[in-house]
């Protein structure tokens, strides 16, 4: 179990955490349960975190506080009384310590290295776990060491948010929506090529034409936080397949003509299209070829 404190705007399922962490565990050989806290913060946050903490007045991407001095050799006890002193009863596991991550230089670093932000974010909370776990880079050989366990963990956690895991939180999202006139709540999920995930659910209004709908909600969210590059949008309703109406596909497209589209409702069924499908003569499209 890990605690997520969101400081900082951030758009990754707990999930991929979870999973990330439990991969760190099998990888390191834990056979205790441990919990931890992740805080996503930026850069003043982490600046403030090493004034106060490392007497450094600097920013740095990713920072660890363990509760113990841990190693493969040497890790819980239940008759230690140092290991007794971190025993959380209410979530019944050791606990590790705490995890700072700085959302910005993620961010910067997933650009300069030539990869997504999901797997910047994916190495950075390893990389700190393992740290937790008693792991440290002073030297050459345990710099090997280390690394060779974070790429164990990275191998075993999720390398992209599934289309399962997609759906799930797209059926989380509809739990939000606005409904007081139709009554029928709609969730969406969509996927940016960054491993980020926006959430939207339909919010209507006495002005009927003034509601707004799940898929644009998510999508808006999207392009005010400065993305706009998406790969699969996942569509959760009550009673029937939403697909989503003509609308949302137009803005859709504006973005991502062959998104992806995963429609589910309560009888649990799937269905899978593309864009393009759903609206093969879009607007943009049609401009296009009526200036050649």
């Amino acid at each position: 179990m890990i605690e997520i404190i969101r400081e900082a705007g951030i758009h990754l399922p707990d999930a991929v955490f979870e999973s990330a962490a439990e991969a760190c565990f099998q990888s390191y050989g834990l056979k205790k349960p441990a919990t931890l806290c992740l805080t996503l913060t930026d850069d003043a946050g982490i600046r403030e975190k090493n004034r106060d903490f490392r007497d450094k007045d600097e920013v740095t991407d990713v920072l660890s506080f363990p509760s113990l001095n841990l190693s493969p050799q040497n890790t819980f006890d239940e008759n230690s009384p140092a290991s007794l002193s971190v025993w959380d009863a209410e979530q019944k596991a050791f606990y590790l310590g705490d995890i700072l991550i700085n959302v910005d230089r993620a961010r910067e670093q997933a650009e300069t290295y030539g990869h997504s932000f999901f797997r910047e974010m994916t190495y950075l909370f390893v990389h700190g776990v393992f740290h937790l776990l008693g792991y440290d880079h002073m030297n050459k050989e345990d710099q090997l060491s280390m690394r060779q366990q974070e790429e164990n963990a990275l191998n075993k956690a999720f390398t992209s948010v599934s289309d399962e895991e997609l759906l799930a939180i797209a059926r989380e999202a509809r739990s939000f929506a606005y409904v007081p006139y139709s009554r029928y709540r709609v969730g969406a999920a969509l996927l940016a090529k960054d491993g980020s995930v926006y959430t939207g659910c339909n919010i209507e209004n006495a002005s009927f034409g003034l509601t707004n709908c799940a898929e644009r909600t998510a999508v808006f969210k999207a392009v005010s936080d400065g993305n706009q590059e998406f790969e699969a949008i996942a569509i959760a309703a009550d009673k029937t397949a939403p697909w989503p109406c003509g609308a949302c596909r137009q803005v859709m497209s504006e973005f991502a003509p062959e998104l992806r589209v995963l429609v589910t409702w309560d009888d649990g069924k799937v269905l899978e299209s593309r864009l393009d499908q759903l609206l093969p003569h879009s607007f943009l499209t049609f401009t296009e070829d009526q200036n050649g």
